[in-house]
């Protein structure tokens, strides 16, 4: 464990599944409504009570946190399955469009995340812990196949998504296009374009 992963204790199963479930309809209530959103929004649509949401996150700041750890991981985690279900670029493809919709949840967290408040201090070492195996991961092995190219850096491949999913002025496939130029783009030079 290091410093950018706070120890959790173990909890039931059903307990695990209750906060899961918390913390993807916070995701969802503060991408709709912001994260000042009224918390028994966030209850309602998550089926839980308000001492259920105060007993695991008593700060809003705490809260804005997890939900960013949970993305996070839902992120990260979505690697191993897709390389194992899909040919190396497809789902290096599938997973840069995953992590443009963690991107978008990000977006909804900005404001608190720049707060200064120093409750998030410790998440961008989580978002480069977590990350950059995953990407690194199904770089190689897109890269191994001769699929893309070997040169690629995944911070600079990470920022390059972040900085494709601005948002076009109504234009909601703006995104996906992008990020098929960019494949594209990795595929130049690797002797598979």
């Amino acid at each position: 464990m290091t410093d950018a992963e706070p120890s959790r204790p173990r909890l039931r199963a059903d307990a695990r599944r209750s906060i899961d479930t918390l913390l993807t309809a916070a995701a969802e209530v503060f991408a709709e409504s912001g994260v000042d959103a009224p918390v028994r929004q966030i209850t309602a649509r998550a089926g839980v009570g308000a001492g259920t949401l105060y007993r695991h996150f008593p700060q809003r700041s705490d809260l804005i946190a997890a939900v960013f750890r949970h993305e996070v991981d839902a992120c990260a985690d979505t690697a191993p399955a897709l390389a194992a279900e899909h040919e190396p670029v497809e789902a290096l493809r599938l997973w840069l469009l995953r992590f443009t919709h963690f991107i978008a949840t990000k977006r909804g967290l900005s404001a608190a995340l720049h707060s200064g408040d120093p409750a998030y201090d410790s998440l961008p070492a989580y978002f480069q812990l977590r990350l950059l195996p995953a990407l690194e991961g199904l770089l190689g092995t897109a890269a191994e196949a001769g699929r893309i190219r070997t040169d690629i850096d995944p911070e600079d491949l990470l920022r390059a998504v972040g900085n494709l999913t601005l948002p076009a002025q109504d234009d909601a496939g703006h995104t996906t296009r992008m990020l098929s130029l960019l494949i594209d783009g990795l595929r130049y030079g690797s002797g598979a374009a």
